[in-house]
């Protein structure tokens, strides 16, 4: 089966910004980051990115620029040795009512199609409770990380509407370090 993990753009990967990421200028990998994935890929794990950019339906950028971005993001990946297989993102603005804007799980079931994989063994991790949420919503197991908006929550309980069963990440590589050491359940004779 294949191992998947989801992750969270703005605020998981790269630092968040309220004025939205707009060009490849302002994408900057979190410290630990682009580490901590290539820790998953050496581990087995696929990545996908499922990320809202209603800067898109805002017209606060084009298509061009947010692929320009991501390919800032796959080549400085590609110098630690990682990779994401596929991102996803909801190109909508808040008030166009699509089901993939996150917290809906519609970008979520996309990539279990697309992987055709059950989405009840693949973690989400992400910055803010919409992310998990939209996870949850599509059965991935939630992951927390105290990054981006997630840092406002460090050294406090989660605050109410978070799924159940929410675990909580300093950050990515905190996430990774668990992911990659936990044991393996013994498969059922």
């Amino acid at each position: 089966m294949m191992k998947l993990v989801i992750l969270d753009r703005d605020g998981t990967i790269n630092v968040d910004s309220d004025e939205f990421i707009k060009s490849p200028d302002e994408w900057q990998p979190l410290p630990g980051a682009l580490e901590a994935i290539a820790r998953l890929n050496h581990a087995g794990w696929h990545v996908a990115v499922a990320s809202n950019q209603s800067g898109l339906g805002r017209g606060l950028f084009d298509v061009a620029s947010l692929n320009a971005i991501h390919t800032k993001m796959h080549k400085a990946l590609a110098t630690v040795g990682g990779r994401i297989d596929a991102v996803f993102y909801c190109p909508h603005s808040p008030d166009e009512g699509c089901q993939c804007r996150k917290p809906l799980p519609g970008l979520f079931e996309q990539i279990g199609e697309r992987f055709g994989v059950d989405l009840k063994a693949v973690p989400v991790v992400g910055d803010t409770i919409r992310d998990l949420q939209a996870g949850a919503a599509a059965g991935c197991p939630p992951h927390l990380v105290l990054t981006g908006k997630g840092a406002a929550l460090r050294g406090q309980p989660l605050p109410e509407g978070f799924p159940p069963a929410t675990m909580v990440h300093e950050d990515l590589a905190a996430f990774a370090d668990w992911l990659v050491t936990r044991p393996v359940p013994a498969k059922a004779a």
